[in-house]
């Protein structure tokens, strides 16, 4: 590297809360070129454990002629099989000059033995656990107007949290929607105004919670959102968006989100997020949902008797079909 100082050259991001694990890659990377010269080229590569293949993991980490910058990033390390873990464990213990290597693993997986010896070998750790309490997700708020230097009362914050629900990248696009849009001056009349209501928001809150097989956080999910004056047809939709995203992501097979992100048309993060809920799916559960939102979806627009239930039993048996 061209600093007196030049950056780890092993990096593990350890977690599953994507948002953060992006962030942790970003910043690493930015943190590199921040190292180089004006106009100097840095070769960012990343793959997914499950689809490298042993030689193509071997070629990326190995040492290179010239020692070029670059950096490597392994995604979804824990899936990684026997022959490339051992690749990406002998590389770990000496990294090929002029090279970064940031492995992205969960934590668990068949590869869990990966982490520590990631960490026997020097790794620097940037832990990215997923936040599953509401204190958390508070303090995510508080961390994300403090990094763009607005100050906010702690009630526009529980007010950020409580209309946008517990997806942190909404919690961030949100946050980001009302600096820019108030001039940072936040407050609670004017996260009411944008959020309050906001199905596409508690909606989609309702729908991953039932793909991903949490009966009970869906309906509870649900019973929130519909307490709040939610339409169903929003409802309706949200659900029907995250089965067809499913649907999908899984028809287009294993890959890399960045590279399928044109192809399918939708944003990377949301093809990776999609990977990850369809692996309790099949063909069989996914036909199955795709007639039950297609149901529902009539039902919401005049055909049901009771709309609260027609919601609440879709959301249901959706749920059911993503724990199989």
């Amino acid at each position: 590297m061209n600093a007196n100082t030049p950056p780890a050259a092993l990096h593990l991001v350890l977690g599953d809360e994507e948002l953060l694990m992006d962030r942790a890659v970003a910043s690493i990377v930015g943190q590199i070129r921040s190292t180089q010269q004006p106009g100097e080229d840095l070769p960012v590569t990343k793959l997914r454990a499950g689809d490298a293949s042993a030689p193509e993991l071997a070629e990326l980490l190995s040492p290179s002629l010239f020692a070029e910058d670059r950096v490597v990033v392994l995604e979804a390390a824990a899936e990684a099989g026997k022959d490339a873990m051992a690749i990406v464990v002998d590389a770990a213990a000496d990294p090929p000059a002029g090279a970064v290597l940031i492995v992205m693993h969960s934590g668990g997986g068949r590869a869990k033995a990966l982490v520590g010896s990631l960490q026997k070998s020097g790794a620097v750790t940037h832990e990215c656990v997923k936040l599953t309490k509401t204190s958390e997700r508070v303090d995510f708020v508080k961390r994300e107007f403090t990094a763009a230097q607005v100050r906010v009362s702690g009630d526009v914050v529980d007010a950020i949290v409580e209309s946008v629900g517990s997806e942190l990248r909404e919690l961030a696009a949100a946050c980001s929607q009302l600096i820019a849009d108030t001039g940072g001056k936040v407050d609670v009349a004017a996260v009411r105004r944008y959020y309050s209501g906001k199905a596409e928001v508690s909606g989609f809150d309702v729908a991953d919670k039932a793909v991903a097989g949490d009966r009970p956080g869906a309906l509870e999910a649900l019973r929130w959102a519909q307490h709040r004056g939610v339409p169903h047809v929003l409802l309706a939709d949200a659900l029907a968006d995250a089965v067809r995203t499913i649907a999908l992501v899984g028809s287009a097979g294993r890959g890399d989100p960045f590279r399928m992100a044109g192809e399918l048309g939708m944003p990377p993060w949301k093809i990776k997020k999609a990977q990850g809920q369809a692996r309790t799916w099949n063909g069989r559960s996914i036909a199955e949902a795709l007639q039950i939102v297609a149901q529902l979806n009539a039902d919401v627009k005049g055909q049901a008797a009771d709309f609260d239930y027609a919601v609440e039993h879709a959301v249901s048996v959706v749920a059911e079909l993503g724990s199989r």
